[in-house]
Order: structure tokens, then C-alpha cells, then sequence
């Protein structure tokens, strides 16, 4: 199974070759431009500027560090990430 987005590697020659060189077994979704209901990484983004969204930075890096930060604690919070997958409907609990 393969799920594609309007990202231009998805839409290249190359991709599309692939796509129907293996047509017989391959199941191809394809997402519309934008939807972020179905993508997890929505959520997560979510979380982390709502987070920061007050933080007072005096410069760029400030903002960095703090993005790196809060992703890093996100990344060992499965719970957290099994909610954002789940959010989007695409996973089941079974």
C-alpha cells in the first residue's frame, strides 16, 4: 500500500513508473492536498506550539532550542504519539 500527498517527489516520472510497474499488488491512496486530520504529525506540531506559543525569544536559536526540546520529550511519550495517530481515525486498537 502505498499513501501519497502532493509532495513532488509523489508526482515525479519516476513515481509514476513505479506506481504501474507494480500496479498488480500495489494499492495506491491518494491524499488530497491538505488534510490535516489525517496526518499525525499535525498533532504533534499542535502540542509543541501550544507549548511554546508564549515563549518571549530573544533570538532564533531560543525558538530552536525549544522546538528540539519539546519534540525530543514528545518522541518518549508513546501515549502522546499513539493519540495523535489515533486522532487521525486511520489506526484501530485491536
Amino acid at each position: 500500500m502505498l499513501v501519497r500527498d502532493n509532495v513532488r517527489l509523489h508526482l515525479t516520472a519516476g513515481m509514476r513508473e513505479f506506481i504501474a510497474a507494480n500496479a498488480a499488488w500495489l494499492t495506491v491512496f491518494q491524499l488530497p492536498a491538505y488534510v490535516p486530520d489525517l496526518n499525525p504529525q499535525e498533532g504533534i506540531w499542535s502540542l509543541v506550539k501550544r507549548d511554546i506559543g508564549n515563549l518571549a525569544a530573544a533570538d532564533l536559536g531560543q525558538i530552536t532550542r525549544a522546538v528540539k526540546c519539546r519534540l525530543k520529550q514528545i518522541r518518549y511519550r508513546l501515549d502522546v504519539v499513539d493519540s495523535c495517530l489515533a486522532g487521525t481515525g486511520l489506526i484501530t486498537d485491536d
